[in-house]
């Protein structure tokens, strides 16, 4: 018989856990046998003592069957996924998706919504009028099999473990272990039914692994329980020094994600998009190298082909299409601020970390899961790290429907910003690519 004492204590000398105790925890805290304060001294234990490559997988496993699992064998074809671990202008999803389904990968995607300083997927989506971001099950599988892509908010039966689990660990200061981030990670991936899955994990300053060495440590990681799961899996790791393109904000993400589709997008997020969905298109079959897939989603970019496949998802979801064509029906803010620069130079930096936080205080993200979120609000900004900047001329510029939280935003804007007088290198997007 098992006992959640001499589990603690197991852990507590350091010795691993079996598949078994593993299960066990997880099923008697999800059925609330378990009580939190016997989940928080094994978490903590954990925290400290770590988990094994095993234990891992197998915590990755209990969390994923501990509610619902998508099943997409109905679905045609390799079904590829993508996970972003989160930064700060990362519309990605909304350019990925399209390129890979164009190129004739089935994406049936859940994304989840904004907290804090990253904006989620699902809030953008929601600045399309009359879009839906929920779907029954079926409906969501034939318009894979019929459009080539759907993207839907999470279910709340999907691993009920690992919610439960990641609000304990939020209030035990036992969220930063490198085992208990990417199982919590993976459980949903696996959970989604995807066949293979492209992993784009965030490193600077607006991302939750702040430094090379960790983002690597995390990416591999998560890559190893994917194939020990028996799904390819491939990480990107990505630069989040500063935000990625120009837009911050979810009707003015949506629409540089459009812009960017019809060959007009930031430099950073279109070669961060062709990346990506060229090992989206490689692992999915249509290519036979990363770098033939690359090719192939220039020309899916190029020929107009992602841009309709986006319309055509719109569409299907209840959305209004002609969004892709007139930006004016998206929601408009009223008011806007210039932030301008104070000295000539080149722009050295701009903290993606505060510049979130300066587009949360201009409503255009949630301090708590219960906050509305102005869909107009936002940052644009008119330069990014490396470029020139005279006296006078504007930074970013600031959207909303409430000019106290726009004055809010641009004054935590400024301090993001250092300007030198010096030229300054531009960074590099993509650091490396692992499991390929």
């Amino acid at each position: 018989m098992l006992n959640m004492s001499e589990i603690i204590y197991k852990k507590r000398e350091g010795m691993a856990l079996t598949a078994e105790e593993i299960k066990f925890f997880i099923s008697g805290y999800v059925d609330g046998s378990i009580p939190d304060y016997q989940a928080a001294a094994l978490l903590m234990a954990i925290f400290f003592k770590g988990l094994n490559r095993e234990e891992t997988f197998q915590l990755t496993e209990a969390m994923r069957y501990s509610g619902d699992t998508i099943d997409l064998s109905t679905i045609k074809g390799v079904k590829v996924d993508k996970h972003s671990t989160g930064g700060v202008g990362d519309k990605t999803t909304l350019i990925v998706a399209p390129i890979a389904a164009a190129a004739g990968i089935p994406i049936a995607k859940m994304s989840g919504r904004g907290l804090g300083f990253t904006g989620g997927t699902v809030d953008k989506m929601e600045s399309i009028p009359n879009f839906r971001t929920s779907l029954e099950p079926e409906e969501f599988l034939n318009q894979v099999n019929k459009v080539g892509m759907a993207v839907i908010g999470q279910t709340a039966h999907i691993t009920p473990a690992d919610k439960k689990i990641y609000a304990l660990r939020d209030v035990t200061q036992t969220v930063d272990n490198f085992g208990l981030i990417a199982s919590s990670i993976m459980s949903k991936k696996l959970a989604a039914g995807s066949d293979a899955i492209v992993l784009d994990v965030k490193v600077g300053d607006g991302a939750f692994m702040e430094n090379l060495e960790n983002a690597q440590i995390l990416a591999n990681l998560m890559v190893d329980i994917g194939t020990d799961a028996g799904r390819r899996t491939v990480a990107a790791i990505t630069e989040m020094g500063q935000p990625l393109g120009k837009a911050v904000g979810n009707a003015l993400e949506v629409i540089e994600a459009i812009e960017t589709l019809k060959g007009n997008g930031p430099e950073d997020i279109t070669e961060l998009a062709i990346q990506l969905s060229g090992l989206m298109i490689y692992l999915g079959g249509k290519a036979d190298s990363h770098e033939k897939g690359i090719e192939i989603a220039k020309d899916v970019l190029t020929s107009g082909k992602a841009l309709e496949k986006l319309k055509s998802f719109i569409k299907a979801q209840g959305g209004d299409e002609k969004v892709v064509e007139d930006y004016s029906i998206f929601p408009t803010a009223k008011h806007n601020l210039k932030l301008l620069a104070e000295e000539t130079g080149y722009v050295a930096q701009i903290q993606a970390k505060t510049i979130g936080l300066a587009s949360q205080h201009t409503g255009a993200g949630r301090a708590t899961k219960e906050a509305e979120i102005d869909l107009s609000a936002g940052i644009y900004l008119h330069k990014k790290v490396g470029d020139f900047v005279k006296e006078g001329e504007v930074l970013a510029e600031f959207f909303g429907n409430d000019m106290a939280k726009l004055e809010n935003g641009m004054k935590e804007a400024r301090k993001a910003f250092t300007i030198v007088k010096e030229e300054v290198e531009r960074p590099v997007l993509i650091k490396k690519i692992i499991g390929l």
